[in-house]
């Protein structure tokens, strides 16, 4: 009941800022983009539950399996690396079923990922862990191919980043519940000694999200409050952008986008290691309530969220905004590094507030004047989400060789300093 009471709590601040967007949208019949800024929203939390429950995962299957900390970041690896091999096929996809259809045929996919979980667990092999958590990550590239842009789109591009922060909190709320709900189930009471009585915990909660996932495949497929948007229509907002766009013969021939690709790579490489390692973090720590550590990094993106909705564009811009977490990334890092115990666990969760704002504001930045080229260049961007897969398998093999999980953060300064190399220069490159 008490995991009852915080959900019902978190999902009502989830639909409040979204209610709050209704009244807005209602009032401009013109730009009423309600119904779909909704449905896309369910796709985020969907999207948020199923990404943030790996930080729970990494460290249930660490003990489970008996893992050293390199073995146990193949949970982000298979689950990252799926975004690199399947981004470009995904793209294929698109262009044939369109972004409606292709959200729906990613949810499917992601279905039966999470139904691979219970013969591995009855199996009691980590190796077919992997192989569901690579599945859903292919589902999952075919949805974000899809709804990021859709997002970008869908209205003007200078408040790309406002729509993109409502997404954000209704994908870091589903990132909450599924540490408070399944972290609960996982990792607190007593550990067996039986792996495959251990492992089996993860039974019921994954039937019941396979479920989840198929009925809404289903809803988004009869839908008709989804409109499809043409990828042109970014470039209707400028015509001295749409003149850019039609002279160009290769997506590569934006080094905004190409620039945007590798800030992305370092973005979600930093991302990764602030919500999914510091549960193992504060363990290794000796720590009490590590299990819930995670949630405090989803809570500071959520304040970074909400700050976003509120500044951008208004009062602040996109590039400026970008430009600001970047510097207080490297800040709070090496903050991490010097403190100790659980002030050290605080900064790791600030790290979460400095990223907020990253993934909203590169998105229009490197899809700017890409015209004709948008879902290739939306499927370039979501391959820089392997970041997820390569940077938390470095940090946990320098954290393996080094012998220390906090030394290990320094990995984080280096992608930081390129994401401000992004906001202050690579995105206004427009030829090389």
């Amino acid at each position: 009941m008490r995991y009852l009471a915080y959900i019902a709590h978190l999902t009502y601040n989830y639909f409040k800022p979204i209610t709050l967007l209704i009244t807005a949208s209602m009032s401009n019949k013109k730009n009423n983009y309600l119904v779909p800024l909704f449905i896309i929203g369910i796709l985020f939390f969907v999207m948020g539950f199923v990404t943030w429950v790996n930080g729970t995962l990494i460290t249930f299957f660490k003990k489970a399996f008996g893992l050293d900390n390199a073995s146990s970041y193949l949970v982000t690896f298979a689950f990252f690396i799926s975004y690199t091999l399947m981004a470009i096929p995904s793209s294929m996809v698109l262009k044939k079923t369109g972004f409606k259809n292709g959200m729906s045929l990613g949810l499917l996919v992601m279905a039966v990922g999470t139904l691979i979980f219970i013969p591995a667990a009855d199996m009691a092999s980590y190796n077919l862990f992997l192989v569901g958590l690579f599945t859903i990550g292919i589902g999952l590239t075919v949805l974000q191919t899809a709804s990021n842009p859709y997002i970008t789109i869908l209205g003007p591009r200078n408040s790309a980043a406002q729509r993109i922060s409502i997404m954000g909190i209704a994908n870091k709320v589903a990132g909450i519940i599924s540490q408070v709900v399944v972290g609960g189930l996982l990792l607190t009471g007593a550990t067996s000694t039986d792996p495959k009585e251990e492992l089996a915990k993860v039974e019921v909660p994954y039937m019941i999200l396979t479920a989840v996932l198929v009925g809404l495949a289903l809803l988004i497929r009869m839908s008709k409050g989804l409109v499809e948007v043409s990828e042109e229509e970014e470039d209707d907002k400028s015509a001295s952008t749409e003149q850019v766009a039609t002279t160009k013969t290769s997506v590569f021939q934006f080094p905004n986008l190409v620039f945007g690709v590798i800030a992305l790579f370092c973005y979600v490489g930093v991302e990764v290691i602030a919500g999914d390692t510091i549960i193992s973090y504060g363990e290794s720590l000796g720590l009490e309530g590590a299990h819930l550590f995670g949630t405090y990094t989803l809570a500071g993106m959520m304040i970074g969220y909400l700050l976003g909705i509120v500044l951008i564009p208004k009062y602040v811009s996109q590039q400026s905004y970008l430009i600001f977490s970047a510097i207080l990334g490297v800040i709070v890092t090496i903050a991490t590094v010097y403190t100790t115990g659980f002030t050290s666990v605080l900064c790791v969760a600030i790290l979460g507030f400095a990223n907020a704002l990253v993934w909203p504001a590169l998105w229009p930045l490197a899809l700017s004047g890409v015209g004709k080229f948008t879902k290739t260049a939306s499927a370039l961007m979501i391959m820089g989400i392997s970041g997820g897969a390569v940077v938390p398998m470095i940090y946990g093999a320098i954290a393996d060789n080094i012998g220390s999980t906090q030394k290990a953060y320094w990995i984080m300064v280096p992608l930081y300093l390129f994401i401000l190399f992004f906001g202050l220069v690579g995105h206004k490159k427009k030829n090389w």
